[in-house]
């Protein structure tokens, strides 16, 4: 079966680099070394595992000042390694205006990224916000998908005050006004949105021009309504992701396994849905 990962990030020193005072609040939430990989063993995880990974640009440098793993970078990444990247999300930091504007012209005509991420926890911003609204404008215009995260995160978790980040930046209620107002955009809500997983459904069961991507979470704590939702009423919505490096593709792959579905539901989740909705 083909398995088609909608959040891989490239896991190398660039990336790493991007995260800036993040880094030590991510070892601690994920009980493990965040530290960089080689291309190389990025790479050879990614085909052991089997499956054709969307890389994930990324860029809070208005923030933090540190530099961002930019839309060329993986773009790059994606020609040199086209046996493990299938294609790229771009990224801009929305809080750089104009200059963010540019950026997203230039992502989708010269690097060919598949979309845009959004990580609006850590961009301190809502992709509802009024002021984002000439940004979104832009990328509706240039006809790429953008794939927002939603719910919790572990940057700044356990951290005093989460490191200035609000968790209500992330609330699915802003993925329903951001699809309401821009019908013609294609999003996908990436992550399964705890705390607010009925939330997520609801939006993803209303706005047609919504879906959903469920990396970041190990799959055998999903909870049975979204287990029932996934082979019924969601079953043209769901895409697979990994948010790699974060958990293990062995972890991860085996327990969507052990979920059960039936054969036709993994083949909408794994890469049905991402074939007809993205054109992968």
């Amino acid at each position: 079966m083909r398995r088609i990962d909608l959040h891989c990030y490239p896991g190398t020193d660039v990336w790493l680099a991007s995260q800036g005072p993040y880094v030590a609040a991510l070892e601690q939430y994920w009980s493990k070394p965040w530290v960089a990989r080689t291309e190389a063993d990025v790479v050879a995880d990614i085909k052991k595992a089997g499956v054709e990974a969307v890389l994930v640009a990324f860029d809070i440098e208005s923030l933090s000042g540190a530099p961002p793993c930019s839309n060329s970078y993986v773009a790059d990444l994606r020609d040199r390694y086209q046996d493990a990247f299938i294609q790229a999300w771009g990224t801009v930091d929305p809080l750089k205006g104009d200059v963010a504007i540019k950026e997203a012209e230039q992502a989708v005509r010269e690097h060919r990224v598949l979309g845009f991420h959004f990580h609006p926890i850590m961009g301190h911003y809502s992709v509802d916000d009024d002021e984002l609204s000439p940004l979104f404008e832009t990328i509706t215009g240039l006809r790429v998908p953008v794939m927002v995260d939603v719910g919790t995160t572990g940057m700044g978790a356990g951290m005093p005050g989460g490191m200035g980040a609000i968790l209500r930046h992330a609330h699915p209620a802003s993925v329903d006004r951001l699809a309401a107002r821009f019908p013609d955009l294609t999003i996908i809500a990436a992550h399964p949105g705890w705390p607010w997983v009925d939330e997520m459904t609801a939006v993803a069961l209303h706005k047609g021009n919504v879906y959903w991507e469920l990396s970041g979470w190990a799959p055998k704590y999903f909870p049975p309504s979204l287990r029932i939702d996934i082979r019924a009423r969601l079953r043209n919505k769901i895409m697979f992701g990994s948010d790699h490096p974060s958990m293990t593709y062995e972890r991860v792959l085996r327990e969507w396994d052990e979920l059960g579905f039936a054969e036709d539901v993994m083949h909408a989740v794994f890469h049905e849905n991402a074939e007809a909705v993205l054109g992968l």
